[in-house]
């Protein structure tokens, strides 16, 4: 049985409204993933739901609605996906009110969690993108890992990008991932469940849903100029698929 809920969140942004609604609107994919709308009432929405929606309002740069109706293309059930955000100027920036509206249909609790936390890690990575990067495009990279990292992957993950457990939010550090150049940032965010690095030409994120029995996952937005995307994907996910291969060896 599906069952609603609703998830808000609220925080000022830096930048101004024109500069977050751009962010939101436009170069999702510097943040969070790549979603494309059409800018106008009734504009399809591609990527931010598997079966796609529709924007219902669009009021530049104060309001913006996203809907998606049913779970699978062509379904009709009572499932459900929608996003809002208002934009309000602030003296520090832009506050932003967002809220998320959709259905549950298992793990009711562990899932709500899930949602929350990831779109407090979210909203940060989008004030990281509009403080940083705005306006720029990113090649985004994003890859999961196998099914044996839904324990402990998180760990893992951080050991072998050559971390310890208690790194902390403004913390320098060199990752050194096998295979991969040594990457030199600053960590912006980090939890039990969840990791940020910014460098100057990049935002590198881990997630641990291992915390909620699923794979970990590592997401990149790379802003540097002639990014090879394809070959950073393969890149990135030889090197997780290997951590878990060495894991398992060990």
């Amino acid at each position: 049985m599906a069952e609603p809920f609703e998830v808000r969140w609220e925080g000022v942004l830096p930048g101004t409204p024109e500069q977050v609604w751009d962010a939101i609107t436009v170069h999702a994919e510097g943040w969070v993933w790549k979603v494309e709308y059409e800018p106008r009432v009734g504009g399809a929405e591609r990527g931010l739901t598997p079966q796609g929606g529709s924007v219902t309002v669009w009021e530049p740069p104060k309001r913006f609605v996203t809907r998606a109706e049913g779970s699978e293309p062509g379904e009709t059930s009572e499932g459900f996906n929608q996003l809002s955000f208002v934009l309000v100027p602030h003296p520090e920036g832009t506050h932003v009110h967002y809220v998320h509206n959709s259905v549950l249909t298992e793990n009711y609790d562990v899932e709500l969690d899930a949602c929350r936390r990831h779109t407090e890690f979210y909203h940060h990575s989008l004030a990281e993108y509009v403080r940083y990067f705005g306006g720029r495009e990113a090649a985004y990279v994003s890859v999961d890992g196998p099914e044996s990292s839904a324990k402990g992957g998180m760990s893992a993950v951080r050991a072998a990008l050559g971390l310890s457990g208690d790194v902390a939010a403004g913390q320098r550090v060199r990752l050194t991932p096998a295979g991969l150049d040594p990457i030199d940032g600053v960590v912006d965010y980090s939890t039990d469940a969840f990791l940020g690095v910014r460098t100057a030409d990049a935002l590198y994120r881990v997630y641990g849903r291992d915390a909620w029995g699923y794979p970990v996952g590592v997401a990149h937005h790379l802003f540097a100029d002639g990014v090879d995307q394809a070959m950073q994907q393969e890149a990135w996910q030889r090197w997780l698929t290997g951590v878990f291969e060495e894991k398992v060896a060990g």
